[in-house]
This record gives C-alpha cells, sequence and structure tokens, in this order.
C-alpha cells in the first residue's frame, strides 16, 4: 500500500525552492588587497594621445560603479591597442572575476602565472576561480602555491579560501583548523559568517553582521546579508523590514530585489513576486550569475512552467536548480522512468542542508515503493531521521514532517502519529498532510477519525488516485458505512471498474458481515474473471444476508437483491439457494 506520498514534501517546499545568490556571500572570502595596491595606478593605465582619453571611459570609475561589463568592454580595447600590459590583465582578471565570468578570469591569472618570476599571489587568485568554478581539489592545490612561509599560508585570504574549501570537501578537521585560524579583521568576520550561512546556522551569522553593523553603520550591504538569513529562517516579514534599509538606498540592485521577490513569493504568490523582477530583466549591468537568478526564480514563480528547459541549463551554477529540477521530476513522475530521472540527479549527490537530505530521502522514498526496493527505502528512513534528530530540526516542522516519515517507513505508525499530531494545527489545511495524517490513524485503526482527515482532502489528483479511494473505501467499511465504499466504486467504474477496488470491496465488506456489497462485489468479479473463488465469496455473501433476514436483522426486500444476483450465476447451487430462500419466504408469509 502507499504510505507515503512525496508530494507532501514537496508541498512543505511550498512547491519549489527560490533561489538568492548564495554564490554573493562567498564573495566575502576575497581580500581587497588587489584594489588597495592597484588604486594609485588607475591613473597610469591610460595611455594615448588627449583625444582618445576623452573618447574612452576611464575604467577605474567603471570598476567603482560595478559597471564590470563596462569596464571589461574598456579593458579590453586597451589591451588591443597596447599590448599585453601586466597591469591591464590584472584589472581586466579583475573585471571578469566580479562579473562572475571565473573560467574567463581563470585564463588570465594563468597567462599572468606564465611570466617569469610571477608573483605568488596569483596561484590565490586562481585558486579563487577555480573555487567558484567548484573545482575543489585543484582549488586547494593553487591556494597552496601561493605564496607561503613555513608555518603555512601566510595570506589571510589563503586561509579564508582553505576555510570555504574544507567547508565543500566536508573535511571538518581543517575546517576546525582553518576556522581557529581566523582573526578579527573585517574579512575574517565576514567568511566566519558566510560558513555559519552555509551551514544553516543562520542566528551565529546574523549575530556577527549585527556586530559589524553595530561598528560600521554605513556598511548598509550587510542589511541584506541578515535579511537573507531571515529569509531562509522563514522569518519573511522581518527579512522586508530589513531589506528595506537597503533598498532605499540602491533600489536597483539585484541580489536585494531577487531576496525581496523571494520573500514575497512565500508571503503572497509567485505574481507579485515576479513583478519584483521585472526591473531587473531589462537592466544591462546585470552580472551573468545574476540572470541565472532571475531566470530561474520565474519559472519558480510560475510554478516550474518551463522548468524542463530553464533549470538543466543551471546545474552546477545555481544549487536549487538541482533540487527544483528533481522536484519537478517527482511532481510530474506518472511513470518510473521520470522518478527514475530525479533519483540519477541525487544518488551521488552529498547534501549538505536539511533541504537538500528531504528532496534525497523522498527520491529514494518515491523510487522504492514503486519497484518495492527495501534498500532504497531504507535509505530514505535514515535521510529522514537524520533530519528530524538533528538539534537544528527537531522541533521545526519539517523536522517533526521527517521524523513521522521516518515512523511510516518502519511502520512505527502510532508514534507517527505523535509527530504528526505535534503539526496538525499548522497543517491541517494541507491536502497533503490529511492524506499522510489520515493513513497513519487508519493503519493505528482509529477509521473515525481517518475518514474524518481523508475527507479534508479537496485536490482532484488525490481524489482520482486509486490509493486515496483505496484508502477511504477501508476506512467507510471499518466504520459500518460500506454503501459509501460502494458509491466510490461507482463514481470511478467509467471507463471500467477498478478489480483492485472491487476485490478490496469484496473481502473487507465479507469480514465485517456487510454481506450485500460484498456480494455485489464479488459478482462484478466474477463477470469480469471465471475464477470459482468469486462464487465461493458471492455464495457465502449471500447466504450471509439471508440470514440476516432470517433473524430480522435485515429487511425482508433484501431477499430480491439477493435473487437477483444469483440469476448471474447459472450453477447447480445457486438454483438451491433460490429454491430454499423462495420456501422460506412462503412460509414467512402464511
Amino acid at each position: 500500500m502507499k504510505i507515503v506520498d512525496c508530494d507532501f514534501w514537496i508541498q512543505t517546499f511550498r512547491y519549489f525552492q527560490s533561489a538568492v545568490d548564495k554564490q554573493r556571500w562567498l564573495s566575502m572570502i576575497l581580500s581587497k588587497a588587489r584594489s588597495s595596491s592597484s588604486h594609485g595606478e588607475r591613473g597610469k593605465v591610460h595611455s594615448g594621445t588627449h583625444s582618445k582619453a576623452a573618447c574612452i571611459p576611464d575604467f577605474g570609475q567603471l570598476l567603482e560603479a560595478r559597471d564590470y561589463k563596462g569596464a571589461i568592454t574598456v579593458l579590453q580595447f586597451k589591451r588591443m591597442v597596447e599590448g599585453c600590459d601586466k597591469r591591464t590583465l590584472e584589472w581586466l582578471a579583475y573585471a571578469h572575476f566580479h562579473h562572475g565570468e571565473h573560467d574567463k578570469a581563470l585564463v588570465l591569472y594563468k597567462e599572468l602565472l606564465s611570466v617569469l618570476d610571477a608573483d605568488p599571489n596569483y596561484h590565490t587568485y586562481s585558486s579563487a576561480c577555480l573555487f567558484y568554478l567548484a573545482n575543489y581539489d585543484e582549488a586547494k592545490q593553487a591556494a597552496l602555491r601561493g605564496k607561503r612561509t613555513e608555518s603555512g599560508p601566510e595570506s589571510p585570504l589563503q586561509k579564508r579560501i582553505l576555510l570555504h574549501i574544507a567547508h565543500h570537501q566536508n573535511d571538518e578537521i581543517k575546517l576546525l583548523e582553518y576556522h581557529n585560524s581566523l582573526g578579527e579583521k573585517h574579512e575574517d568576520q565576514l567568511s566566519l559568517a558566510s560558513i555559519h550561512f552555509l551551514r544553516t546556522q543562520y542566528q551565529e551569522a546574523i549575530d556577527i553582521y549585527k556586530n559589524l553593523l553595530l561598528k560600521n553603520r554605513g556598511w548598509l550591504a550587510l542589511n541584506v546579508f541578515i535579511a537573507l538569513c531571515y529569509c531562509n529562517m522563514d522569518l519573511y516579514d522581518v527579512s522586508l523590514k530589513v531589506l528595506d534599509m537597503y533598498l532605499q538606498v540602491h533600489p536597483e540592485s539585484p541580489l536585494a530585489v531577487n531576496i525581496k521577490a523571494c520573500n514575497n513569493y512565500k508571503l503572497c504568490n509567485g505574481s507579485i513576486a515576479e513583478e519584483n523582477l521585472k526591473s531587473l530583466q531589462d537592466t544591462l549591468k546585470i552580472a551573468p550569475i545574476e540572470n541565472y537568478l532571475v531566470n530561474h526564480n520565474i519559472v519558480v514563480f510560475r510554478n516550474g512552467d518551463g522548468a524542463s528547459q530553464a533549470w538543466p541549463r543551471m546545474l552546477g551554477i545555481l544549487p536549487e536548480a538541482r533540487m527544483n529540477l528533481v522536484i519537478y521530476h517527482l511532481k510530474h513522475g506518472v511513470d518510473r522512468a521520470e522518478i527514475q530521472d530525479a533519483y540519477s540527479m541525487v544518488k551521488d549527490f552529498e547534501a549538505t542542508t536539511p533541504q537538500e537530505y528531504i528532496v534525497k530521502a523522498v527520491t529514494c522514498a518515491s523510487l522504492g515503493q514503486q519497484m518495492e526496493n527495501p534498500d532504497l527505502l531504507k535509505q530514505a528512513q535514515q535521510y529522514f531521521q537524520l533530519v528530524g534528530a538533528s538539534a537544528s530540526e527537531c522541533d521545526t516542522i519539517p523536522g517533526r514532517q521527517c521524523m513521522a516519515s521516518c515512523h511510516f517507513l518502519l511502520k512505527q505508525f502510532d508514534d507517527a502519529l505523535i509527530y504528526l499530531k505535534s503539526i496538525k494545527e499548522y497543517s491541517e489545511e494541507q491536502d497533503e498532510f490529511n492524506w499522510n495524517y489520515g493513513l497513519a490513524l487508519a493503519a493505528s485503526g482509529a477509521y473515525k477519525e481517518a475518514e474524518e482527515a481523508l475527507l479534508l482532502i479537496c485536490s482532484e489528483d488525490f481524489l482520482s488516485d486509486y490509493y486515496y479511494q483505496a484508502w477511504l473505501s477501508y476506512c467507510y467499511i471499518a466504520t459500518g458505512k460500506a454503501n459509501l465504499a460502494w458509491e466510490i466504486h461507482l463514481r470511478t467504474a467509467a471507463p471500467s471498474p477498478s478489480f483492485s477496488l472491487l476485490l478490496l470491496i469484496a473481502n473487507e465488506c465479507y469480514k465485517t458481515g456487510q454481506y450485500l456489497y460484498a456480494a455485489k462485489a464479488f459478482d462484478l468479479l466474477g463477470q469480469m474473471e471465471d475464477s470459482p473463488e468469486f462464487w465461493e465469496g458471492k455464495r457465502g455473501a449471500l447466504v450471509g444476508v439471508f440470514q440476516k433476514v432470517v433473524s430480522g436483522d435485515e429487511p425482508k426486500e433484501r431477499l430480491l437483491d439477493i435473487l437477483t444476483l444469483l440469476k448471474n450465476s447459472n450453477t447447480s447451487e445457486a438454483e438451491i439457494i433460490v429454491r430454499v430462500i423462495k420456501k422460506w419466504a412462503e412460509l414467512a408469509s402464511a
């Protein structure tokens, strides 16, 4: 039987997860050394006649304005006109990096490293590029080739890069080592805050940002980071309030506008969220990563419309793209192939957040149930338990849902009910919750309460599903309302009756002594498949109805139903039963 349904968890995520610019968080690891050391050179990089200088924009001003695309254009022209100058290459690499084109920046740093007596810091900058390209092993090697002392990395930037690499490689020993090496400098504290964020320790990150903001009132961008933390803590109203402090000064910030849209998506709906992003779609200064964010979230805000075209191109760029594509496959998984596609995407994926573990658990549970694979179901149970038992999630709604699903898969339904009842008041308007809650109650023998929970479901996807019809019929029969179970069969019989549903009605009605509906079901089953077992069931059920008429527990009108059903059976036993009934009727009316 279908116990746990993946739609339950997809609804927990409110269908899809909107993406915020988490890549920006990692930019905190970058040192401002290049900018500060080269600031005095900005006036010297230009050469040529006065007329040329008047025509070509000052790339330094473009960088100050964060118009990296414009700066790249000017620097490429300068390189073409003046040849290969080291300072030009440095600034061009810098502009490409901050424009999100890390592969192009890496090529330039490799070119700079090919020169005799190249600055060892280029290895560190190459490491940052490789890190953003998710080549963590190469990034680590490049960072360690940077300028060093006997005691280890000398550059604070190296330490911060290696800290983030250790996090992504799940190297807890190195992570602790580099964590302990961080100082009180702003860059170190910002890097530490980003690690807290990536490890879903949002309150710890907020504490660092607020402390820095207290000492540096002009650092308005910290409000964006704080708002992002609150957004991930589901405190959307608070997030919007904090975010507004920054948007009043920088209303066109792609990151801030995107976070605002994500908050409104959670608080309101996709249409309002999409309206927030319209101002970004036409801007020329938006970086590639921000284009991905906007296009990704527009699909989210449209409830997955266009997902199969947009999201595959974003795999490896936005973490949410992979998870949302998996959820999309699960949501539209009408056959095993779609579920297999979802599983192939998470099979070797290393989950790092509770949401990613939940998606892996749901995928394993969905495929495991379809294939009746105990190993996949065990994996799902372990993932659910990992999230539900964690200190950060055990008292959250998703955490308790995870523990409920864990106990479901272990068939410990009474324990599952403990967790489901604890979140009932927050979830009872969700069809997915009522589905799981109803099944847990039914499996525990609380059929009346299970019936009430299942009847709260409104979604046509559920109402037309066989498993829903079967469980509701089971509850009706268990509470003595076989007539309502029979009505379910009549409503769903077109274009052909459900063999499985009829078999359930026949057997359960027979067990509970509701013989007339058992006989009707066995009669139809016998017409669908010529089997002596169905005649035996029908015969026993009809005799049971007759006995109830004789004892006065059923009205005499039921005899007509019995005789009508017996006409469909051309056996000697049927003729004998007909004669017995008619003889009794004659004697009873005399």
